[in-house]
This record gives C-alpha cells, sequence and structure tokens, in this order.
C-alpha cells in the first residue's frame, strides 16, 4: 500500500506574530492528515455516517523541529505504527518542500468508536484488514525518531 499522505499550502491566518507556523496548526494538519488515513482504510465520510463510526483522539504528542513560514508547501505522512482491535497507534512527519528532514513530528493514539453510543467498538473486519495491511506494508521501516518520548524536567535539587 502507498504511503498516506496529506498536503496543504501554510496560510496567512495560520501564521503567529514571529511570522511561523502557530503550534496550533500544526496539530490541525496532523488532524486533517488523520482524515487522509480514515479514507485510507475505508472510513471516509460516506462510511462513517453510514456505519455510525468514528475515530476519537485520546492522546497526541508533537514536537516542533523546524520553523515553518507563510506559503510553505508542506506535506504530512500519516503511518499506523499499531493496532488492536479498536485502537491505532499513528506517526506524523511534516515536511516541507525543499527540506528533506521533518520540520514536525507526531503522534496520537486514535480510538474506534460506535457514534450511537458514543462507546468504544471494535473496527469493522473490513476497516481492521485495511489498517493491518497499512501496518503490514511499513513494518521495514525503521520507527519514528521522535515516537515515544516523554515531556519532563529533572527534578530540581536544593543547593544546585
Amino acid at each position: 500500500m502507498p504511503p498516506v499522505e496529506y498536503r496543504n499550502v501554510v496560510r496567512r491566518e495560520w501564521v503567529d506574530y514571529n511570522g511561523h507556523l502557530r503550534d496550533a496548526f500544526y496539530m490541525l494538519l496532523f488532524s486533517y492528515a488523520s482524515d487522509a488515513l480514515l479514507d485510507a482504510i475505508g472510513l471516509d465520510d460516506v462510511q462513517r455516517t453510514a456505519r455510525h463510526r468514528s475515530v476519537y483522539t485520546l492522546e497526541a504528542h508533537i514536537s516542533y523541529l523546524h520553523e515553518v513560514k507563510e506559503g510553505a508547501s508542506v506535506r504530512v505522512v500519516a503511518r499506523v505504527l499499531a493496532h488492536d482491535l479498536k485502537r491505532m497507534h499513528v506517526s506524523f512527519e511534516m515536511f516541507v518542500e525543499g527540506r528533506p528532514d521533518p520540520v514536525a513530528a507526531g503522534e496520537q493514539m486514535l480510538l474506534h468508536v460506535d457514534t450511537l453510543g458514543p462507546r468504544a467498538a471494535p473496527f469493522d473486519e473490513d476497516v481492521l484488514e485495511r489498517v493491518g495491511a497499512l501496518v503490514s506494508a511499513q513494518a521495514s521501516l525503521p520507527v519514528p525518531r521522535h515516537i515515544g518520548r516523554v515531556i519532563g524536567l529533572s527534578p530540581v535539587r536544593s543547593g544546585t
């Protein structure tokens, strides 16, 4: 299966007082890439509505690696690292045209839900097969280096 990608251009209203993409809009671009992932696994808008299914974000982490300016063409690559019957651990890498290294990285834990509840629900069999196929197709790739990071500082010791 081809990689799941989302592309866009950084808009003026997404830029902050420093001339950089606002931190919230990195998450917006990752969210749009999540939508592309849902389309790829058979949960596009029509199917979500017909099946009464959706995906909720349980947890998200973003690493801001390089500033992104207005007008930049960005590409987000979404990759399912692991899954079970109800969840997907997804990584995102954002690239700017002409730059080989990612400008941002993210990871999310996504939960499949029955929207009539709402409550957690197992993926439908056909969707689960597509998720598994994505994982298998990318299994030989190295784990992205920003996955599993923890935010924290060492405790301050008295007298230091």
